[in-house]
């Protein structure tokens, strides 16, 4: 079985903002108290989250905080199918797949996009590699993600950070679940090969992304 090396937020059956979900519900109009808690439980998340998928640092904040306007407005709606943290995460993913869609003016890089890209990306930028062994574990990771293809990155993080299915990454990303899973698997794959080379330290087991 594959191993993530992108460790995923935790799961539980139990919705750990179920109280905040409901008294947000509840509360009467203008009453924004319960919703500003659940916004401060998951705002450095989705921060750190949006700059992993658009590799836009500068826009992560306002893209972060447009999803959870989106969330507030469609709260009414939310039919509580999976927990809060899960459907605010898809409301993410979406919001910054459309950046990225109007950046690049098409909707997903193709894998055979990724083959094309720039195979010296492969190996880190010398400078990179210079100060490697004074990051933080967060900056390696940043840098190995960043450093990826789109088109193997994307769906690494969606399986592995945002916890989605295969079946999930494949439809939100409009490609074909085998697609999906050569996609995941040989992203994990380049992220081992460029995290050893920014660190120049065997990647075993799970690293955790300092939310």
């Amino acid at each position: 079985m594959e191993q993530s090396f992108l460790d995923r937020p935790g799961s539980s059956s139990d919705d750990p903002d179920e109280d905040l979900l409901r008294k947000a519900l509840e509360a009467p109009e203008g009453d924004l108290r319960a919703f500003e808690e659940l916004v401060v439980r998951h705002q450095n998340h989705l921060i750190a989250n949006c700059r992993y998928i658009t590799r836009d640092a500068n826009n992560a904040e306002d893209l972060a905080q447009e999803v959870l306007v989106k969330a507030f407005f469609g709260l009414r709606g939310f039919e509580k199918r999976s927990s809060f943290g899960l459907w605010l995460r898809r409301i993410k993913i979406n919001h910054c797949l459309n950046h990225l869609k109007k950046q690049t003016g098409k909707s997903y890089v193709g894998i055979e996009e990724a083959e094309g890209e720039n195979l010296n990306q492969l190996t880190a930028r010398n400078e990179v590699e210079t100060f490697a062994e004074t990051m933080s574990e967060r900056r390696v990771i940043r840098e190995a993600l960043d450093s990826m293809p789109t088109a193997l990155r994307i769906p690494l993080i969606l399986c592995d950070m945002d916890e989605l299915s295969y079946e999930e990454v494949a439809q939100i990303l409009s490609i074909s679940l085998s697609a999906t899973k050569m996609r995941i698997k040989r992203g994990r794959e380049e992220f081992r090969t460029r995290y050893q080379k920014l660190t120049e330290v065997p990647l075993t087991g799970s690293r955790t992304v300092n939310q």
